[in-house]
């Protein structure tokens, strides 16, 4: 990897526990280890009902376990209520990328991660999802902002992970980790838009978990099991 200055970073106005919501490994790996080179005591929520199909979720989802148990963070495993979801977006199902299907879905998943944070003394609220140049981050900042200020002394914080090379970091700890690498957002209207996309323009469909960072015959490679120890959300 390139050398990395990389700053201390504190918590806005002296918070100083925080849940960070996270999507994937990719996107939350240079998210984790800012926030862990920063001594900064945190856990990390897994709340993405969005995520289909349910392969896909698992694949995500073991993926953030394994690079938690490597760091030795608590792992928070919530639900999967995909109806639940379903519901939330009812009647935006045409929207496009970064539409108010997004802000429903950012919104949906931010309340959920507030309120655990809320019950289980956290005071501060994050996300990896900010990290992505595909996401809009005013529209992302805006669903956490909303989320963190139901419950008096909780904050969302809008840290830019992006800036300082926090973007091209996320992708050289990707690759030397090996992690699945996605090929659309996640929810089955972004892969409906994304298949579609690639047959105009000559290309397959997405295949699930066949693509990892750094393998570049894109073949599936054989992963040890992890059996790390996660909590359950409740």
């Amino acid at each position: 990897m390139s050398e990395f200055q990389r700053p201390i970073l504190t918590l806005p106005e002296d918070h100083s526990k925080l849940l960070l919501h996270s999507c994937c490994a990719p996107c939350s790996g240079e998210v984790m280890e800012a926030i862990h080179a920063s001594g900064i005591e945190y856990s990390i929520f897994f709340y993405n009902p969005n995520i289909h199909p349910k392969h896909e979720y698992e694949l995500r989802k073991e993926e953030n376990i394994r690079f938690a148990d490597k760091h030795g963070i608590e792992f928070i495993d919530a639900d999967y209520n995909v109806e639940d979801w379903f519901a939330r977006v009812k009647g935006f199902e045409n929207e496009p990328e970064r539409g108010k299907r997004c802000t429903l879905c950012f919104d949906m998943r931010f309340e959920r991660t507030a309120l655990y944070a809320h019950e289980h003394g956290f005071d501060a609220i994050t996300s990896s999802l900010g990290i992505s140049r595909w996401k809009n981050m005013e529209q992302i900042n805006g669903s956490g902002e909303r989320a963190a200020a139901r419950y008096p002394g909780m904050i969302y914080w809008t840290y830019n992970w992006r800036k300082g090379g926090g973007s091209q970091r996320m992708i050289e700890i990707s690759k030397a980790e090996h992690f699945y690498q996605q090929e659309y957002c996640g929810c089955v209207f972004s892969l409906r838009d994304t298949n579609r996309w690639r047959r105009t323009n000559g290309r397959d469909a997405v295949r699930t978990g066949v693509k990892y960072y750094g393998d570049e015959d894109h073949q599936e490679p054989e992963h040890p099991p992890v059996k790390p120890t996660v909590r359950p959300a409740g």
